[in-house]
């Protein structure tokens, strides 16, 4: 089956699996998953990743918080120690950023917060995810910085500071998957290992200029890494080019389909959702598509068909995007609860203040409340299985525009986040797939 959600997204949000996309098609998606943002600050953005890395190792200090080491300028880990991969292997030689919600046997998992790693034991077993991507030859370098038990979508952290986003030194790298996105972006790793809940990698992706995929739910194991909301909790990752984003979708995603698509995709595309960026945002990713270099994908998937996604569902009271997000908040929230609420009962962390905040919103909701939100999310379920058939290709912006910048205010951020969450809700709630692609100065890059 090849239900996508592509950023410009979908195509390798093949439902199935990366590897079932042969070669030339994934050189086609890069053309496709658009997120203008990284272009919009292209202008200012320094090209020389060394000369970045110099200059933020001061804009990643944080008063009363941790500093970035010499080793690791960008403040994009946790804890930095070698594992290494085998000597064999398709990813041999590629380094591994593992974010901090996955064991690793014999170092601690912090989850984001400080009083979580204080209340759990070192980890005694490795997640599956590391344990295939190390059999696979890739090389562990640490463990990553990540938003408060992954409940924030910004990648700035009360306890350990915010990782520097070297696409856009001054802005959030995004999160929850915050270091192993900026530690990809800035040539410290070439893998990072991440979580997708509501957009936990298509996000930080996106604001650091990289390739990044959600896989269906359910693909990957979840098994010794920490839940959010585990409906909707994916394993994901980061590259910077997509033929290595390939190679690792080999190796994490079992039972491989064929090498080639043997139908013709429908691609669609969202003008609800285009409807929700920035004016800049949605003109840039439009100004690509008509791009002679975009015939490639149009010679692939035809011409595109545009369409109000959410329109079907009118009847149900379900005609907007925005009302697909309160969905999500609602169900995500309940499920975060029922996972962490006794925790949090018990130990009272400090949480930072946006966190806080969706933590005691969760605490209120009720079980009428999810059950009926439920049944919504699985109206639009449906109405997505219906829409996207066997052939569906979806493009959407992965965000509404650029990252925001860091210390942004708080009742700016709420706002931001519904507009984001309207977005990256969709293949949450239809238990899709959905790949983020590369897309700059109005063409598409496989490296930045």
């Amino acid at each position: 089956m090849t239900r996508l959600v592509w950023t410009f997204q979908q195509y390798c949000c093949q439902a199935t699996r990366l590897q079932s996309l042969p070669n030339t098609m994934l050189h086609g998606l890069r053309v496709h998953t658009f997120q203008a943002n990284n272009r919009l600050l292209s202008r200012t953005r320094q090209r020389n990743i060394g000369s970045q890395l110099r200059s933020v190792q001061t804009s990643a200090t944080y008063p009363g918080r941790p500093m970035a080491q010499a080793n690791d300028p960008t403040n994009s880990f946790i804890s930095q120690f070698r594992i290494e991969g085998s000597p064999e292997g398709p990813l041999a030689g590629m380094t591994l950023a593992v974010k901090d919600l996955f064991d690793i046997a014999g170092h601690k998992t912090a989850f984001g917060n400080a009083t979580w790693q204080e209340t759990h034991p070192t980890a005694t077993h490795t997640a599956p995810p590391v344990q295939q991507l190390l059999a696979a030859g890739a090389t562990v370098v640490g463990k990553t910085h990540m938003d408060e038990l992954a409940y924030s979508l910004n990648g700035e952290n009360v306890h350990y500071g915010t990782p520097v986003n070297v696409a856009a030194p001054g802005r959030i790298p995004g999160g929850s998957s915050s270091g192993s996105a900026a530690a990809v972006a800035a040539q410290q790793a070439d893998i990072g290992l991440g979580s997708d809940t509501g957009g936990s990698v298509r996000v930080p992706a996106s604001y650091c200029g990289l390739f990044g995929i959600r896989p269906t739910h359910g693909r990957i194991s979840l098994e010794h890494a920490r839940p959010l909301a585990p409906s909707f909790d994916t394993v994901g990752w980061f590259t910077r080019d997509p033929s290595l984003l390939q190679k690792v979708g080999q190796v994490l995603l079992s039972n491989p389909a064929s090498a080639t698509i043997k139908f013709k995709p429908r691609w669609l595309v969202a003008k609800d959702a285009f409807a929700l960026a920035q004016h800049e945002t949605s003109e840039a990713i439009y100004e690509t598509l008509s791009n002679e270099k975009f015939s490639a994908v149009k010679a692939t998937l035809g011409d595109p068909t545009e369409l109000d996604i959410a329109a079907g569902l009118e009847s149900e009271g379900l005609g907007k995007l925005e009302l697909w997000m309160d969905v999500f908040r609602i169900t995500q929230a309940y499920e975060i609860w029922q996972t962490h609420g006794a925790w949090i009962t018990h130990h009272s962390p400090n949480f930072g203040p946006g966190t806080f905040d969706r933590f005691k919103m969760a605490s209120g909701i009720t079980e009428a409340e999810f059950t009926t939100a439920d049944a919504q999310r699985q109206l639009i379920k449906q109405h997505m299985d219906q829409l996207l058939g066997t052939d569906g290709v979806l493009a959407l912006p992965t965000a509404p525009g650029p990252a925001v910048k860091i210390n942004t205010p708080a009742s700016q951020l709420n706002d931001w986040r519904r507009s984001l969450l309207s977005l990256t809700c969709i293949a949450g709630l239809a238990v899709l797939p959905q790949v983020r692609h590369q897309m700059i100065a109005g063409k598409c890059e496989s490296h930045r």
